[in-house]
């Protein structure tokens, strides 16, 4: 049979090379294809790798300088595709132009996409007695994703959303529609903020007390057999801000006499700091019980941070993480809340634990630990006294001479999976792609048949998609000791689905509606397609800034040059010449080159 693009006939001529591609580009997003493509540190079920047991582990100084302005236009997209959702037009020049760091800065400057706002304006528009649904969190997702002007603010908030996460699929959260759009705002606002503040911001926010179960939390009361809730308490720790083991600067993990890891707290910490937790509940203008337990309505609580309620906080002594607070004769809670953030934010694992995870959202899955050194160092110190400056740090990781050298790009062991999100957004701002409508209809995209498998905010637990420290099993990545946290959702099923959802979308566009109300621009790609060699770079270019090999490039360019472009009918002419560049889109996107980001 000759192999087909459903709406673009591919000659038999090219039988050999497209089906060697498409079985290349499958294989791309199975294991087997993957094994070496995502590599270069070490790595551990719990997102550390286990190493020496000393406080400070060496920072090896690097063998290549940083440059702040990018050398070429490739290395350029490179940057642009690890601190945004793609490179979209103009975007490389840009930092061409600033170099590196004033690119940053000139970010931290933009003004903020605002889901809330996007959310209620929507939600305003409705016809009487219709209430909102999820899709408009998503449509304000793909509007900032594909077209914000804060394109490094909207990456880190959506890295952000992926360690402290909440969830759609939650029917608690699920029924609080316009709180997640504040929720995914304030993570956005604390993107270039100081940690202590995210992590206060975080735990008092109504969405995440609803989602982890800490608001209207209560006191202990013995006659009852009433103890506090332990569930936020435990997850601050194992996933916020600590970790499970004690960590070294670098992210080894540090190990006892025994040559075992270190446990970072105990049952009795989880119980001492559950009690913190108490008595904080919905916001307004009093503190009654009413408010507490949510019998009066406010059409604002759920973008308001949680208040404190003393009548139902615990007095009873806490203790937790070598910290103690003394029992209480009336109830203090935002004092003893102060306390219990204070240590957490100052906790030694803070930095190496939650850095590294950033390094693997933007980077690569598995950092040196002199990499991860860095950073921390940073993090502890962002050069003028300051701990847990996140703007530093994100500076930190995408300047570090480690993101940035050439020769690591260049090899194997080096990058990350693309999650789908992130391969979609890609896509996207490469074709310079426009909703019809504006609001970018693109709802769920849960569907791991037809479509992402993965939807933003839709994580189907709070330990997000998938896990920092995950190991394929039965891999050379794991005989390496090597992570790929992204392929803990890549399977059999989500890669047929994965390639079924971009035909479709490369063909037809995204989103709802006829046609369907996004579109990817081919103008630029049409212009040129006469040339299946030019073509090929050019998608190279925008997509894949530059890194596709020289075997994937002859066999896109091969299938490209496949389909005849006729001299006449000029309709015919330009049929043909579309249909080469969503072909070679559609090669390029399922290709191991696009699915590993380098």
């Amino acid at each position: 049979m000759t192999p087909m693009i459903p709406g673009i006939s591919i000659p038999p001529s090219s039988r050999e090379s497209l089906l060697a591609l498409k079985l290349r580009c499958a294989a791309g997003l199975t294991l087997l294809a993957l094994l070496s493509a995502c590599g270069g540190g070490g790595g551990s079920s719990t997102g550390s790798a286990t190493g020496n047991n000393s406080d400070n582990a060496v920072a090896t100084t690097p063998t290549e300088p940083t440059l702040d302005v990018p050398v070429s236009k490739n290395e350029g997209s490179q940057f642009v595709s690890q601190a945004s959702f793609g490179a979209k037009p103009g975007a490389v020049d840009q930092v061409m132009n600033l170099g590196m760091t004033g690119w940053i800065t000139d970010q931290e400057k933009k003004p903020a996409s605002s889901h809330l706002r996007y959310f209620d304006e929507q939600a305003a528009a409705l016809p009487s007695g219709t209430n909102p649904s999820s899709s408009l969190i998503h449509e304000a997702f793909w509007k900032a994703a594909v077209t914000g002007d804060d394109e490094l603010r909207q990456r880190i908030a959506f890295a952000l959303s992926q360690i402290f996460v909440v969830s759609l699929v939650d029917d608690n959260v699920n029924g609080q529609l316009r709180g997640v759009a504040h929720y995914y705002d304030m993570l956005s606002a604390n993107a270039f903020g100081n940690y202590r503040k995210l992590i206060e911001d975080v735990s008092l926010h109504p969405v995440m007390g609803l989602y982890l179960s800490h608001l209207r939390n209560q006191k202990e009361d013995p006659s009852r057999g009433r103890v506090p809730d332990e569930n936020y308490a435990r997850e601050v720790m194992q996933l916020f801000t600590i970790g499970l083991y004690e960590l070294n600067p670098d992210g080894t993990v540090k190990l006892d006499s025994r040559n075992e890891p270190i446990e970072t707290y105990t049952n009795e910490d989880v119980t001492g700091l559950a009690k913190v937790f108490t008595g904080f509940s919905w916001a307004g203008p009093d503190q009654t019980d009413n408010r507490f337990f949510g019998n009066t309505a406010d059409p604002n609580r759920m973008v308001q941070a949680m208040q404190a309620y003393p009548k139902f906080h615990s007095t009873a002594q806490k203790q937790f993480l070598g910290v103690s607070i003394g029992a209480q004769t009336s109830a203090s809670p935002q004092a003893s809340l102060a306390v219990a953030l204070d240590r957490l934010a100052n906790h030694p694992n803070v930095g190496p634990f939650i850095g590294k995870q950033l390094i693997q959202r933007l980077v690569t899955s598995n950092p040196s630990q002199a990499y991860v050194a860095r950073v921390s160092a940073v993090w502890a110190n962002n050069g003028q006294g300051v701990r847990g400056d996140l703007k530093a740090v994100v500076t930190a990781i995408l300047t570090d001479p480690e993101a940035r050298s050439t020769s690591r790009v260049a090899s194997t062991n080096w990058g990350k999976v693309r999650e789908p999100v992130l391969r979609l957004a890609a896509f996207l701002r490469a074709t310079n792609a426009r909703s019809s409508s504006g609001r970018f209809l693109l709802g769920s995209t849960d569907d791991v048949v037809n479509a992402l498998g993965q939807t933003p905010m839709r994580s189907p637990s709070v330990f997000n998609f998938y896990r920092p420290g995950y190991i394929a099993p039965n891999t050379a990545l794991a005989s390496a000791n090597l992570v790929a946290p992204e392929m803990q959702i890549v399977h059999e099923t989500s890669t047929v689905g994965y390639l079924n959802f971009m035909r479709s979308v490369i063909q037809n566009g995204a989103g709802s509606g006829s046609p369907r109300d996004i579109q990817p621009d081919y103008a630029p790609f049409i212009q040129v397609a006469n040339d299946a060699t030019v073509l090929v770079e050019s998608i190279d270019t925008a997509l894949l800034g530059g890194q596709m090999t020289a075997a994937t490039r002859t066999l896109i360019r091969d299938a490209i040059a496949s389909v005849a472009v006729p001299a006449s009918p000029a309709s015919a002419a330009d049929t043909a010449r579309r249909n080469r560049v969503m072909l070679g889109f559609f090669l390029a996107v399922a290709s191991p080159d696009f699915l590993v980001q380098r």
